[in-house]
């Protein structure tokens, strides 16, 4: 059974419908790097799997569990479903170290050593550990998404959901968000990407999912989608962005 199924997943703004049918499954240990013109669905789609947003018909099942039904608690899925956004959203007054710490001390009450330990390890995977009491304005830009996608991960999340995470940087800060996802993927990290690295998506991705519209017109290996699409619509989308 897949780690997350969405069947008919359908999603409005008002009388504008953002997501008409999405069925997907993702495997364990997959990355599936969402790919469309901006208003396709991409953000839409992964706010719904995070519970930020709710559909109106469909299901999304997450570790063998409905978690669209209207009665589920948001905050346990999210803790185990982890999004990054293109904003870092760091609180400006807590240092990096504080603002990983935030939510673990609040949701595992494991004591503040251990915790300290935890977020230090992560820190220092990702080349961050001389930066853990600086505060937001003292990081790059690299920096701050790298701090914001390790908060993510010191919930120990199950999937990791990231929307757009280099479009803010500068283009020379992009690589070093795009090597923490490479870690993460050789690390077997479950992740869904929206992105428009293509050159990233054709490299790293295990399947590639074409949006148009609200809907997933294609999907494949990186080589079927970039290398032979099927669809005329999904090669305009392609000559658009390279």
């Amino acid at each position: 059974m897949s780690i997350l199924s969405l069947s008919n997943v359908t999603k409005s703004f008002g009388d504008s419908s953002v997501l008409r049918g999405i069925d997907l499954q993702v495997e364990q240990g997959e990355m599936v790097c969402l790919i469309g013109a901006s208003g396709s669905g991409k953000s839409t789609l992964l706010r719904c799997i995070n519970l930020l947003e709710s559909i109106e018909e469909g299901e999304i099942w997450f570790d063998g569990a409905d978690i669209s039904l209207p009665n589920v608690a948001p905050q346990p899925v999210r803790q185990k479903i982890g999004l990054v956004f293109q904003s870092y959203n760091l609180f400006p007054h807590m240092t990096a170290l504080e603002n990983v710490l935030l939510a673990p001390s609040r949701v595992f009450k494991k004591p503040r050593p251990v915790l300290v330990e935890e977020a230090t390890e992560l820190f220092a995977r990702f080349n961050l550990i001389d930066r853990m009491n600086a505060y937001p304005d003292q990081l790059s830009g690299g920096q701050q998404q790298r701090v914001a996608i390790v908060r993510a991960l010191a919930m120990q999340p199950t999937i990791m959901l990231f929307d757009e995470v280099t479009s803010a940087l500068d283009p020379e800060l992009v690589s070093e968000v795009l090597d923490v996802l490479r870690a993460l993927k050789a690390q077997n990290m479950t992740m869904i990407l929206a992105t428009h690295e293509m050159g990233f998506a054709r490299e790293a991705a295990d399947r590639i999912c074409v949006l148009d519209g609200g809907k997933i017109i294609e999907q494949g290996t990186p080589e079927q989608v970039f290398g032979d699409p099927k669809l005329e619509r999904t090669k305009r989308f392609l000559a658009s962005v390279r």
